[in-house]
């Protein structure tokens, strides 16, 4: 059976934003396009904290139409565009409380081709280590922001999961000048997956890709 609205609901809404972000790495993102769909498990995340949270869009309670979203109930999807990207986070909390996961890399599963066809690299690990290069390569439209996961074609499967061998974490990566949130340490990911970003040659698990 395909997981649900409610049951992606009920597992963002399981811990903090941070512990959140960690739990979401190995779970499989689903999006169903005109050709089949694609798979990809998430390898990298960063947790925004909301009001309190400098580095946040909702940073001081800001609100407006475009970041209105990040109001809205835990799985609901927030798109937001960085000079010419997309990037995708997921909503995990209650509404009105505006607190989110960044997703920043994903390891590419069903659909390589597609995956391909839509991003061109030289090197495969660059398909999709970063936020924004996921996001192309996976074809995600703006359009789906403030839709729901699980209603649409973008899901999370939460019934077929890798599990990270060690999970490291470190300071997000492009949130300079923001006082204590600089460095606060709010992104997490699979150690020695070659996916994640700024992923170190020497670092990479070649055999397992940072696995159980």
């Amino acid at each position: 059976m395909q997981t649900t609205f409610n049951e992606v609901q009920k597992f963002l809404l399981s811990g903090t934003t941070a512990e959140i972000a960690q739990k979401l790495l190995g779970k499989r993102l689903c999006f169903q396009t005109k050709t089949g769909v694609m798979t990809a498990f998430i390898v990298e995340a960063e947790a925004y904290i909301g009001p309190k949270d400098q580095a946040a869009h909702a940073f001081q309670g800001h609100r407006t139409p475009k970041n209105e979203p990040l109001y809205h109930e835990a799985g609901t999807i927030y798109i937001y565009q960085m000079r010419t990207q997309l990037l995708l986070n997921l909503i995990t909390q209650k509404e009105n409380d505006p607190q989110g996961v960044l997703i920043r890399a994903i390891q590419p599963e069903k659909g390589l081709t597609q995956f391909q066809k839509n991003r061109e690299v030289h090197q495969l690990f660059e398909l999709t280590n970063g936020p924004g290069k996921l996001m192309q390569a996976f074809g995600i439209p703006k359009i789906l922001k403030g839709s729901r996961l699980n209603e649409g074609p973008l899901s999370l499967d939460l019934q077929n999961f890798k599990t990270p061998a060690v999970i490291k974490v470190s300071g997000r990566i492009g949130v300079p000048n923001k006082g204590i949130w600089t460095n606060e340490p709010l992104r997490y990911f699979v150690a020695g997956n070659p996916y994640v970003s700024r992923m170190r040659k020497r670092d990479i698990d070649s055999k397992n890709y940072g696995w159980q």
